[in-house]
């Protein structure tokens, strides 16, 4: 169909491609118009209905949003951001000029501006920020049968109906109602008698991962939030969770990789700012890494003495390494899964030092059999034995030490309001690396004739 379409635009058949769109999902529209040039994309977009044209709108990135937004009149960006949802409006404000921002506000109808400065009030990567206030609200004393009379006149501008929430007078919150159990209810039955007040609500000034972790406990589809009085003010859906949830797993894994996050898709982000989000912990990264070096220097008679022994160093920090990162990834995912915290932490070193004793253990049986396998000729004067048991026990103590150091740290950095995944592999590696040198250096001074 994309190839019919493009053969349709260097044609100029207008009339035939519009409804080939209009047979499209919004999505797909979105998709195949990102694609485009420019000037080819706009033209495009303004041969869509308005109603579908504010659903395609949607599903635009940042940085597409913003080049149509700005290419259209007053009265066609007033129609847009009155159809979307006010919490997509507010995504797309943020990140937009403030010379635009004024423009689209001021065209935009009333009961729209007020929506949005509500979500463009709270702060970033909170739950008031991520909220729509497009959600049915009922009164507790309505029948069933008005219930759904209600829903029938305004649920089709709301994001969802399949849950209602049931207010008082001062709209707090005392309750949850199905549509389903609305549809099924006697139709004289009050909302009140038929509501769940059991439910779960969150506060605006939540964190945003708080909210996914709740999301996934309950098993939720949306979410109800108040303010500090417990007055309903929005909802959050999980398409919105879904976001937050990539989002987060993004930035954790470019932490972890000494990366600092970026807000754009890779293939749009510009060679500088790639650069600028790399080079930072890749010079914090290379003046620690200059303390092994110092070891090293430290102990230069005892390299002197045994040269065969910096042949192992390579492997014996890439061993420590990789073990403190198998344990920091392990703690930061269960960190972000809220299945550990800092009082587990004993719990958390107690079993890693089991698991480090049992893999450092595995690890220099191997490699003292490799060496005394493959290894004899290279040792010159020293015993083939002796330079075995050292790198050994090098690895079983350098394996304990990262998987402690490698489970400690982000509890440690959760615990005082960091990131964990600040301190993943490349920190944690360099930490292992300074304690794997040192440690093999001290075995090799005391059991070798060096």
């Amino acid at each position: 169909m994309t190839e019919r379409i493009k053969d349709l635009i260097d044609a100029k058949q207008y009339t035939m491609l519009r409804q080939e769109l209009l047979d499209m999902n919004e999505v797909d529209i979105a998709t195949f118009l990102e694609e485009l040039e420019h000037e080819e994309r706009f033209k495009i977009f303004r041969l869509l209905p308005k109603d579908i044209a504010a659903d395609v709108f949607a599903y635009f990135d940042i940085e597409t949003g913003q080049m149509i937004i700005s290419s259209l009149s007053d009265s066609e960006a007033k129609n847009i951001i009155d159809n979307l949802y006010a919490d997509d409006a507010a995504d797309l404000l943020e990140e937009m000029p403030a010379n635009v921002v004024k423009r689209l506000l001021r065209n935009a109808n009333p009961e729209t501006r007020r929506d949005i400065n509500q979500l463009l009030q709270y702060p970033d990567d909170s739950a008031g920020s991520i909220m729509t206030v497009e959600f049915v609200d009922l009164k507790a004393n309505l029948t069933a049968l008005q219930a759904l009379s209600k829903i029938r006149h305004v649920g089709v501008d709301k994001e969802t109906i399949n849950t209602c929430y049931v207010l008082d007078e001062k709209r707090k919150l005392i309750g949850t109602v199905s549509l389903r159990r609305i549809l099924l209810a006697d139709t004289e039955k009050l909302l009140e008698d038929i509501m769940d007040d059991n439910f779960i609500a969150v506060n605006t000034l939540a964190d945003q991962e708080a909210v996914v972790h709740m999301f996934q406990k309950y098993d939720l589809d949306s979410m109800p939030v108040v303010d500090s009085e417990n007055r309903l003010v929005g909802i959050i859906t999980v398409d919105d969770v879904v976001d937050i949830m990539q989002q987060e797993a993004t930035e954790d894994i470019e932490m972890m990789a000494a990366i600092i996050p970026g807000e754009k898709p890779y293939l749009k982000t510009s060679v500088w700012d790639t650069w600028k989000s790399r080079i930072p912990w890749l010079l914090i990264l290379m003046f620690s890494s200059a303390f092994t070096g110092k070891i090293i220097t430290a102990f230069e008679g005892a390299l002197a003495g045994a040269l065969v022994l910096t042949a192992y160093i390579p492997m014996l920090m890439g061993t420590g390494g990789n073990s403190g990162g198998q344990s920091s990834v392990t703690i930061i995912r269960a960190l972000s899964l809220d299945e550990v915290g800092m009082k587990d932490i004993f719990r958390v070193i107690w079993k890693e030092t089991r698991v480090a004793l049992l893999c450092g253990i595995t690890l220099a049986a191997g490699n003292f059999a490799k060496m005394m396998i493959f290894d004899r000729g290279d040792m010159g004067e020293l015993s083939i034995m002796a330079v075995s048991l050292v790198v050994s026990l090098a690895l079983v103590v350098s394996v304990l030490c990262a998987k402690i150091v490698g489970c400690i740290l982000p509890i440690l950095v959760k615990r005082i309001g960091l990131d964990p995944a600040v301190m993943a592999s490349p920190l944690i590696t360099t930490i292992i690396d300074v304690l794997s040198l040192i440690l093999y250096f001290v075995f090799a001074m005391a059991i070798l004739p060096i």
